[in-house]
């Protein structure tokens, strides 16, 4: 099963990746202000998988990736595919999983580990 996570830009913005269960991004996410847009924006994506369309295209150097269209705005742009077997995968993980995927905040400045100090003294 796919999930979202949820990150803060160097900008300053908020944006979500559409990860495989492998942990590999299929797709990102434009950039939101406000990091409960971005939670907006995703349950709006869950609730609208039939509504999706996806745009294929093939860029220059011949890799081809896809557009996510809802109601005629781009909501998200995936990550480059080296076949189009490989990109229709992508796609199909999206419509298959993306109603049940969880999210994940890595926006919040929370730090897994103790700072250096307290371990090394």
């Amino acid at each position: 099963m796919g999930t979202f996570v949820i990150t803060k830009r160097l900008n300053g913005y908020y944006k979500y990746e559409f990860t495989s269960r492998k942990g590999k991004a299929i797709l990102v996410s434009n950039d939101f202000e406000l990091r409960f847009e971005c939670e907006d924006a995703i349950e709006s994506l869950k609730k609208s998988v039939e509504a999706i369309f996806f745009m294929r295209f093939k860029s220059k150097n011949g890799k081809m990736y896809f557009k996510v269209i809802v109601n005629e705005k781009e909501i998200a742009v995936s990550r480059k595919y080296t076949t189009q077997f490989l990109m229709e995968k992508g796609i199909s993980e999206v419509t298959r999983t993306l109603h049940l995927s969880e999210v994940l905040d890595f926006s919040l400045p929370h730090d897994v580990f103790p700072p250096a100090e307290d371990i090394f003294g």
